[in-house]
Order: structure tokens, then C-alpha cells, then sequence
């Protein structure tokens, strides 16, 4: 089995992992998911877990207290070995195939959702890796936790019910490609006629592949 924990001020919007496969999978004990209120680790009465910014700016940044809290929190909850703390972070590193094919080796994940205007820049200082899920700014971590969860469950053993449902590979690229189902013929109200590629329809599996790594490759 293995587990995630993750660090978040809303746990409310983790609901994507009581759906389909995920679920499935937490059933089956291939995976665990434990969700750990930030808010429960600030030590003042009003559960102050954000603070301002030294030298000024504009938004709060989260504070370190009770992130460290949180994190010695999750880190004494297994025994899993061996353990990876993440930290959600637009600076961080890309997380991409290669990254995941090392992170799968992992049995106990933390991953520390960011928020606001960022997180005290010291808490890197406590963790192993920071990672980002593309260029861009969210409003918080929580969007690329799931990201990070879903697409290192993949590859557990047990995850998908068909393994060859997991991506074509070649070399260290992941192969993407066209896909059709039926009709084979499908006609919109505006009048245009959506038709399957013959070849796919031929039953001539050497030349699908061939269809299938031409198309792949212009997409890449």
C-alpha cells in the first residue's frame, strides 16, 4: 500500500477521490488518502495558519509553525518507508513522466498544499522537493495534489484494471494518439459527417500502429 497525506486548509475539496478509480483503489488498499486540516495545528484560538509579509506586498503567506506541526504530525501517522515530503510550489520542480517514474518507488507521501500568497520560504528548508504541475498560478496546492496523487497511483500495481490502459511509451516520451469508438459514422445536426480513419476500422493492427506512432508524433 501506499499513502498519501496531505496538508491543506480546505480537505472539503478533496471530494475527486471518493470517485471512480481512485475510490476503487482506496477500497482495495492499494492506496491511502489522509487529509490533515492545516487549521488544526495554529496554536492561537482563531487558528491563524496565514500571516503578512515581512518587507510588505500584497496577500498572506502561510505560515511556518503550523506546517512544521502538521508535517511531524504526518510523518509519526506510518511506518511506511521510505517516506518523500512534497510541497506545492509554481517555482518548483516539473512534475512530468520522468519525475513520476522516480516517485513510485516512494511508499509514504506528504504533500504540503500552498496558498495565498505563498508559503514561508523557510518551510523548504524541511521538506525534500518542491514541485509544480505547469507555469502558471493557482489559487492554491490542492488542484496539484490531486494531479500528483492521480498520476503516481497510475502506475501501482493493481490501479488499473487493464495495465495496457497506461499511456504507450517510447523511449522517454509518453505517446499520445488519436482514439475513436462507435458509431463509426457520426452525423451532427448541422450536417457534418464525422467519420473513424479507414485504417483504424481494417482490422490490420501493423498498420494501425504504424497510423497510431505517425500520429503521436506530431503531437509531441
Amino acid at each position: 500500500m501506499v499513502r498519501f497525506d496531505i496538508i491543506t486548509l480546505f480537505p472539503e475539496a478533496f471530494s475527486y477521490f471518493n470517485n471512480s478509480i481512485l475510490k476503487k483503489a482506496q477500497e482495495k488498499k492499494i492506496i491511502k488518502i489522509n487529509l490533515i486540516n492545516l487549521r488544526k495545528f495554529a496554536k492561537d484560538k482563531f487558528q491563524t495558519t496565514d500571516d503578512y509579509s515581512y518587507g510588505g506586498g500584497p496577500g498572506m503567506v502561510l505560515k511556518i509553525e503550523p506546517i512544521y506541526s502538521a508535517l511531524k504530525f504526518a510523518q509519526k501517522k506510518s511506518k511506511l518507508s521510505p517516506k518523500i515530503t512534497i510541497l506545492t510550489d509554481v517555482r518548483g520542480k516539473k512534475f512530468n513522466y520522468q519525475l513520476i517514474k522516480k516517485l513510485i518507488n516512494y511508499k509514504h507521501f506528504i504533500i504540503i498544499c500552498g496558498h495565498y500568497e505563498g508559503v514561508d520560504e523557510r518551510v523548504k528548508k524541511i521538506i525534500d522537493l518542491s514541485l509544480s504541475i505547469g507555469p502558471y498560478i493557482l489559487t492554491g496546492g490542492e488542484l496539484p495534489a490531486m494531479v500528483i496523487v492521480d498520476a503516481i497511483s497510475r502506475y501501482l500495481p493493481g490501479f488499473l484494471k487493464n495495465p495496457l490502459s497506461l499511456e504507450d511509451r517510447r523511449g522517454e516520451k509518453l505517446m499520445s494518439y488519436p482514439v475513436y469508438t462507435r458509431p463509426a459514422i457520426f452525423k451532427t445536426k448541422e450536417g457534418k459527417v464525422l467519420k473513424v480513419p479507414k485504417v483504424l476500422l481494417s482490422g490490420n493492427h501493423k498498420e494501425i500502429l504504424k497510423w497510431r506512432l505517425n500520429k503521436a508524433k506530431k503531437l509531441i
